[in-house]
């Protein structure tokens, strides 16, 4: 094991089955992270999550509202009227995890993307 990665930090024989890597995986979507911060004003309806993302299609807005339904993050809301009403709001898991990693992941990038920018387009490895 690693320095650090035992059991007690939910970890186990291999970093492979970190949980770490888990939680991790949350970041593997594109639109997923995009998705939570459009939902932390409150719940939106799937047109109105189109308009405020920009650029997602809606193929790729229902994969992404799946995989975070199916992960706890985000609730589905239907409403009896005419006509029905669906809209979608974070759980306390996925406000926790915008406070938390999605926060903490932009003002990273507002301190850094300057730089990030810079030495992608200077081809530096």
């Amino acid at each position: 094991m690693m320095a650090g990665m035992d059991d007690a930090h939910g970890c186990y024989e291999f970093i492979a089955d970190c949980r770490l890597r888990e939680a991790a995986s949350l970041f593997a979507h594109t639109w997923d992270p995009t998705l939570l911060a459009a939902l932390s004003e409150g719940p939106l309806r799937r047109r109105a999550l189109r308009s405020v993302i920009g650029g997602i299609s809606d193929k790729a807005l229902t994969e992404s509202l799946h995989r975070l339904l199916d992960s706890g993050m985000v609730e589905r809301r239907s409403y009896r009227q005419a006509p029905p009403r669906v809209d979608y709001a974070l759980t306390a898991l996925g406000r926790s995890f915008v406070d938390g990693p999605v926060r903490a992941l932009a003002d990273w990038t507002r301190e850094h993307a300057d730089t990030l920018a810079e030495a992608r387009l200077s081809g530096r490895p």
